[in-house]
């Protein structure tokens, strides 16, 4: 699977079991990004999407353990390090700013076994500037 988080500068993803920020844009690159595929989340994710967008979403409190090869999955509130040996590679969106968080991406579990593969920049609607970072595992 292929896991896709938003971050704070310093990793942050949570604060007080909330979002820290979301973009419209930023909702729109990810279904990009899917094609044709559903992207898999819980419904506290699928709660920030369109109506009209709600048919590209498979919503399930268990996705992460559901999801199968080459499936999206967009991560708010979990941490993905149990589900480390299935997943292919992980999206960073890094908002490019500091917000309060008491919930952070443990970015150590990008320290072994995971090369950055990619790096764009793109305007959102509410951030001058999104960051995306593309890890995918290393081949041994």
């Amino acid at each position: 699977m292929r896991v896709m988080l938003c971050l704070d500068d310093k990793d942050g993803m949570l604060f007080h079991q909330r979002r820290q920020s979301q973009d419209r844009v930023l909702r729109q690159h990810m279904l990009n990004l899917c094609g044709a595929q559903s992207l898999w989340l819980n419904a506290y994710s699928a709660g920030q999407f369109a109506d009209q967008e709600r048919a590209r979403l498979r919503v399930d409190e268990r996705f992460l353990a559901l999801a199968g090869e080459g499936d999206y999955c967009f991560v708010e509130d979990q941490q993905i390090a149990p589900f480390e040996d299935r997943i292919e590679a992980i999206i960073l969106f890094c908002w490019n700013r500091v917000y309060p968080a008491d919930r952070y991406f443990d970015r150590s579990l990008l320290a072994y076994g995971w090369t950055l593969q990619e790096t764009e920049e793109f305007p959102g609607f509410s951030h001058a500037k999104i960051t995306k970072e593309v890890y995918e595992k290393c081949k041994q």
